[in-house]
């Protein structure tokens, strides 16, 4: 093997340290500051990535917080709207209550009107019979034919109508 030969040890080693310097400058001087740009960029890359999702999450947190506030707003809004519709309609139940009691309290006294005036009639009827029946009673039992007035007092005194 050539390498391995004593005699080329000498140039050998002279081409190694220039290879070696040529090759050291070369990848400092070129590709290192290439790769550390390009380590440099991803890292500036990635930070920044993370500030926007930093940036983000600060936004959604605020968003879900308004969302939470705004539905809580429209929970309260909408408690105090059926509180209020409950109010409308106990105070419409009132009404209709008291119309009802008004009404009731109408046909109530009518009703008390027409029970007093049947009664009246009645009683006139009553009257009226029983002036009839007692002048028939009369005449069966004692064969007396007594006139209408007083067949009409008798029966008054009786019923307890003095007119």
């Amino acid at each position: 093997m050539p390498q391995f030969d004593p005699s080329s040890f000498s140039s050998q080693a002279f081409w190694l340290i220039v290879m070696f310097v040529v090759l050291y400058l070369l990848m400092s001087k070129i590709a290192l500051p290439r790769i550390a740009e390009v380590l440099e960029e991803r890292q500036d890359k990635i930070d920044d990535d993370l500030a926007k999702a930093e940036k983000l999450k600060t936004e959604a947190e605020q968003v879900l917080a308004e969302y939470e506030k705004a539905i809580a707003d429209a929970r309260s809004s909408a408690t105090a709207a059926l509180k209020e519709a409950a109010a409308e309609m106990a105070a419409e139940a009132a009404k209709r209550e008291e119309a009802f009691g008004v009404e009731l309290a109408g046909k109530i006294s009518e009703a008390e009107g027409r029970i007093a005036t049947a009664r009246n009639e009645a009683l006139q009827n009553l009257t009226v019979v029983a002036t009839e029946v007692t002048a028939a009673a009369t005449d069966r039992l004692i064969g007396a034919k007594l006139d209408d007035a007083t067949v009409r007092k008798a029966v008054d005194d009786a019923m307890g109508d003095p007119s």
